[in-house]
């Protein structure tokens, strides 16, 4: 009620009533004299809620044919003007020239009155429609009962329906001609059909251009380079939206949307105090938002005597200068509710000429805007795409740009696979400028003074990398876009890093870390993370696996001593919540370095100068906490082991000790800014915080180093968790060096070792009881026998848990390789190079690809690149096509993987003349997932219910149990009946094919190769004995001697 009543007390402020018939011409006078004192008056009216309906301040004497009807007559003083002489003028800024065609452009509506009646612009209230208001009015109104309800409600609905007719009217096309779609054209004439249509342009005739009124230039002088931004545009105390971007408005954030001034242009609109809240709503739905600002007030353009407008009775108006000062998207956010995930802005550039083998190069550059950092590089691949793959896994960028046909068919089937796990927006560019040749785009970073703030050069970025050109391109790309979006700041002051897809570390391509769902679920498994900036370290563990034993063993003792040193883990569980992101607050602190611009924008200066304020305060408070931390675990180092390689920071040491630079930073915000957090300027702020930032920022390395060791520390003790408050049971891997295998055999063989006792399914404790779980023994690579059968073939009934034996090897391997204890009771392994996996069934029809078509790119990558120490999973290779043709592919892939790579394997089918062929093979063991029958009584044997017992035994399942399953899965018995009978006259009329495959239990395409190379060696008269030679002799002689003490013992 009180703010109903200050409402009306706005519209209220009436003169007498002889002042409604006062001369036009006075009112003009009289409102041009009091320019200088007038005042903005009225009440910012949410944009959810109905505005306000403005009638004409008349009496019922006063233009007769303009009058309303009588219903109106006893409360019509209570929308009375205000008075002349009270019009507001600074929230228009004294503009006359708006966006209407050489007339006024209002927030009210369609002015009704003459354009030179000044007594009819109130000013901007935004946003609100012509007509509903009024029957908002009437409903808030509770104080007149001249009219009876039920033909207020007539007059309602007639005017609703006037209002709907109307908007229905002028929403048809646009006021401008440009905007029409029959006209419209971008920047350098191109209609939309056109394939090199550029929509982030448009295209305004020089001669339409010089026809717009001053404020309509700077509008679109803007919006036509910049069709793809909802652009704000400043007008006094308000921001508004104009045409296409007013329907953005009007349909994403619920604005009433007006058709004002002359032209009847449409506009939506907010107050300053809700342009925030309104450009992060747009952004969280995807859109590209920029806003012009105001870079001077109303006394500054007329003391600047700048242009002035001549209309009517000639009233001259200034025309405030505006800019576009910063666009933000969602890829290059930097504030906000962004969450603890990196927001990053991905460039690729791809090479012209392929590579032996049918492989590319990709140049790629992306940018996290937060954290003020670029990262540089490139990759090979094959055209599976893997590679690529990987690092858009790796990013997950928020938005990938590339060149307009730049990209190849491969390429764009691998953007929309792999940016299928998050919202990504895929920017193709036009303009050849954009990505420009490595050398301009070196020349354009010299010329602009961009990374001037990296602690590394670009050469040093790309050195230890391969084509360079390619990288530097994608780079240019990348900046030109940052230019583009007004971030000169973060291009002047980021730091230039590179980045290898695979660096040193256990490769995991991105089908991998699809298959083994790396980023989803085994990051929440691991993630036990107390700080967003820990957070995002995990996430980039998780990328790169070690591969060096040596780094290996060094986190494994720190996971080790916090689990054995509680109250050190206490202790970071009470410092590590406190600290707030500093490392996204070094990164705005860095940017702000040299951007002295923005502070002197009218009331958006002083805006920004108290949001550095809070930053740069809780900064040096978030390091303060962070230093005491590090302080306090140097002093307990010996109780860790490897803590100390962590903590290595010259906390208390140096020419500048770090304790003692944060004291003096903590005391200038204890004397200059104690209420950093709220902050009330003064006149000295802009230059003491601008050489206080600058100091802070010089030492800005040494704070980057402090922030990694204090994100390792929360990264180990979420490791450390993990293993503590595990349901199974969790050990500390072993890992064996290439010359510590542990027999003589395996030495021989070369062969790498895996093996684990008691392992379960990581992902099994997060919705699953331990009593549930069933533990499983995997050993590959060393045997008791003598023998080292580096593979698995492994059958079992369908849904008898193959899959989940793989998959769990496969964390167990990626857990152990980060330095964290694994879901087993022993774990003795060498490390792994490459982890491939080929599971699942799936097409991707909008590419084109077909089930067996993805199976087999998948496992050509697989043959290309795996080696001997390798981990490779293979489930049900050949299942997409016919039998005979999708066994001839597993046989011939598994044999070459067996005999010609040597790498760990396990390969997972329901072949079961697989384990025919390869039963006697030395470097093949046969396991299979059992399975039971509970007692029936019935006569068909399919009718037996099947238990499944998660367990991995030795030997060939029989067969599949398929029936049994799909008896399970609801298909009707009756026709599980008729697929028996089906099923065992095919096996009668198929078997005698493959009968030659039973002999192979005693002889194994090994023994095959062996023998035709004695065979060979025989021919030639044992004239050249080479070491190949030797060995087949010895491996020959060892069989047979096996086979001969197996025989004897039989």
């Amino acid at each position: 009620m009180n703010r109903q009543k200050s409402i009306l007390s706005f519209f209220q402020k009436t003169c007498s009533p002889q002042n409604h018939n006062t001369n036009k011409t006075e009112i003009i006078q009289r409102f041009c004299s009091n320019e200088e004192s007038m005042e903005i008056t009225g009440t910012d009216t949410p944009p959810e809620k109905l505005p306000r309906q403005i009638l004409p301040s008349t009496t019922n004497g006063d233009n007769n044919n303009n009058t309303r009807p009588s219903l109106f007559s006893s409360i019509l003083h209570k929308f009375a003007k205000v008075a002349d002489t009270q019009i507001p003028n600074e929230s228009r800024n004294q503009e006359e020239d708006t966006f209407g065609i050489g007339q006024g452009w209002s927030k009210l509506g369609h002015v009704e009155e003459e354009v030179s009646d000044f007594s009819d612009i109130l000013g901007p209230i935004t946003p609100l429609t012509q007509k509903k208001p009024l029957v908002s009015r009437f409903k808030r109104n509770n104080e007149d009962d001249s009219i009876d309800s039920s033909k207020r409600l007539k007059l309602i609905q007639d005017l609703d329906n006037k209002d709907k007719f109307n908007k229905v009217s002028e929403t048809a096309s646009s006021k401008f001609e440009w905007l029409n779609p029959g006209s419209i054209r971008d920047g350098n004439g191109r209609r939309p059909g056109d394939p090199l249509y550029d929509k982030k342009t448009l295209y305004i005739a020089p001669d339409v251009m010089q026809k717009l009124t001053a404020s309509q230039k700077q509008y679109w002088s803007v919006k036509c380079r910049y069709m793809d931004v909802v652009l704000f545009f400043k007008v006094g105390k308000f921001y508004e939206l104009y045409e296409i971007d007013a329907e953005i408005g009007h349909k994403e954030l619920d604005w009433k949307m007006t058709f004002s001034g002359v032209g009847k242009c449409r506009q939506v609109g907010i107050s300053e105090s809700g342009i925030e809240d309104a450009v992060q709503k747009l952004v969280a739905r995807g859109y590209k938002v920029g806003r012009m600002e105001q870079i001077e007030t109303s006394d500054q353009a007329k003391s600047r005597g700048g242009a002035t407008v001549c209309i009517t009775h000639s009233v001259n108006f200034q025309v405030i200068q505006r800019k576009l000062v910063n666009v933000i998207t969602p890829s290059t956010i930097t504030d906000g509710n962004i969450g603890p995930d990196a927001v990053h802005l991905l460039s690729i550039k791809e090479g012209n000429c392929k590579l032996e083998n049918g492989s590319t190069v990709y140049g790629f550059a992306f940018v996290d805007c937060a954290a003020l950092r670029f990262w540089v590089g490139s990759v090979k691949d094959d055209a599976s795409c893997a590679a690529l793959g990987a690092l858009l896994m790796q990013v997950s960028p928020k938005e990938v740009i590339y060149k307009s046909r730049g990209l190849s068919r491969e390429a764009h089937k691998a953007l929309k696979k792999y940016s299928s796990t998050g919202p990504t927006t895929l920017t193709s560019v036009l303009s050849a400028m954009d990505f420009l040749d490595a050398s301009g785009v070196k020349e354009l970073i010299e010329s602009k003074r961009y990374f001037k703030g990296s602690c590394n050069t670009l050469d040093v970025a790309l050195d230890g990398g391969m084509h360079h050109e390619l990288a530097v391109c994608a780079l240019g790309g990348l900046v030109n876009h940052l230019s583009r979006l007004m971030l000169d700041d973060v291009l002047c002051n980021g730091d230039i890093l590179p980045y290898l897809v695979y660096r040193g570390c256990l490769r995991l391509d991105g089908q991998s870390l699809v298959n083994l769902e790396i980023f989803g679920t085994l990051y929440k498994y691991l993630d036990n993370c107390l700080t967003a900036s820990g957070k995002r370290l995990l996430r980039s563990w998780i990328c790169h696996p070690l591969k060096d034993v040596g780094e290996i063993n060094d986190r494994l003792n720190v996971v080790k001593g916090l689990i054995e040193h509680p109250e050190i883990s206490l202790i970071l569980a009470q410092y590590l919540p406190r600290i707030p992101d500093i490392e996204r607050l070094l990164g705005r602190v860095k940017a702000s370095v040299g951007s002295s611009a923005t502070l002197l924008l009218p009331l958006v200066g002083e805006k920004v100068l108290k949001q550095r304020v809070k930053l740069y305060g809780t900064l040096v408070k978030g390091m303060r906490v962070g230093i005491d931390l590090l302080m306090l675990l140097q002093e307990k180092e010996q109780e860790i082991f490897s803590l100390s390689k962590i903590l290595d920071i010259p906390l208390r040491s140096g020419t500048t000790r770090l304790d003692e630079l944060i004291t003096q930073f903590e005391a200038t915000v204890e004397s200059d800014f104690h209420k950093y957090q709220d902050h009330v300027l003064a006149s000295s702020d802009v230059q003491m915080l601008s050489v206080l930032i600058e100091l802070f920022a010089e030492n800005a390395t040494r704070w980057s180093h402090v922030i990694h060791a204090l994100n390792c520390l929360d990264v180990l003790r979420s490791f450390a968790v993990t293993a503590s408050s595990s349901s199974g049971f969790m050990c500390r891997p072993t890992f064996l060096s290439a010359g510590s295998r542990s027999t003589i055999s395996c030495q021989e063989t070369g062969g790498p070792v895996l093996k684990m006792k008691g392992l379960w399914h990581p992902y099994a404790a997060l919705g699953a009881s331990w009593d549930t779980i069933v533990p499983n023994d995997v050993y590959l690579g060393d045997d008791t026998s003598g023998y080292c059968p580096h593979t698995l073939l492994l059958t079992g009934p369908n849904m008898g848990g193959k899959s989940t034996l793989l998959r769990a090897t496969c964390l167990a391997v990626v857990l152990a390789q980060l330095g964290c204890y694994v879901p087993c009771e022993t774990c003795v392994l060498s490390p792994v190079d490459i982890i491939f996996t080929r599971l699942g069934a799936t097409d991707r029809i909008m590419t084109g690809e077909s089930t067996f078509l993805i199976e087999c790119t998948e496992t050509a990558s697989v043959l290309q690149n795996a080696t001997h120490d390798s981990l490779v999973i293979l489930d049900e290779l050949g299942r997409g096509t016919s039998t005979f043709d999708g066994y001839a592919i597993a046989y011939a892939v598994f044999r070459h993987l067996v005999e010609k790579v040597n790498c760990r394997l396990l390969f997972a089918t329901h072949y079961h003349s697989l384990t025919k062929e390869f039963a006697s093979h030395p470097n093949v063991t046969l396991q299979h997932m059992a399975c039971a029958f509970k007692p029936n009584e019935s006569t068909f044997s399919g009718d037996r219910e099947l238990v499944f017992l998660y367990r991995l035994a030795s030997g060939a399942c029989p067969e599949s149990y398929g029936l049994q399953v799909a008896l399970m899965a609801g298909i009707p018995k009756k026709l599980v009946e008729v697929a028996s009978k089906a099923g065992q006259m095919m096996k009668d009329s198929i078997g005698k094919n493959f009968r030659s495959s039973e002999q192979r239990s005693e002889f194994s395409t090994l023994h095959e190769g062996w023998l035709k190379t004695l065979l060979g060696f025989a021919k030639k008269g044992g004239r050249s004995l080479d070491e190949d030679a030797c060995d087949t002799f010895l491996c020959l002689y060892l069989e047979l001697k096996s086979f001969y003490q197996k025989g004897k013992t039989d």
